[in-house]
């Protein structure tokens, strides 16, 4: 499954940093963090999607704590 969400990230090198903390869980296939546009796109295994994504979250907070995905 593919979905496209807004968020909030502050800078072009954090969105860097969540994306391979992110490409890094069990379950993503893909993940984009676009820092110009706020959006967050993740491809995960549709079984456990919500739970990669909360996971996410989690994750991109460690990096950047402001880092926030509107589900």
């Amino acid at each position: 499954m593919k979905k496209k969400f807004d968020c909030e990230i502050d800078c072009a090198a954090c969105a860097a940093k969540v994306e391979d903390a992110v490409r890094a869980i069990d379950g993503v296939e893909s993940v984009r963090v676009n820092f110009l546009t706020q959006r967050f796109t993740l491809e995960a295994d549709d079984a456990r999607f919500d739970a990669i994504l909360d996971e996410a979250l989690k994750v991109g907070r460690k990096i950047e704590p402001d880092f926030s995905i509107a589900k």
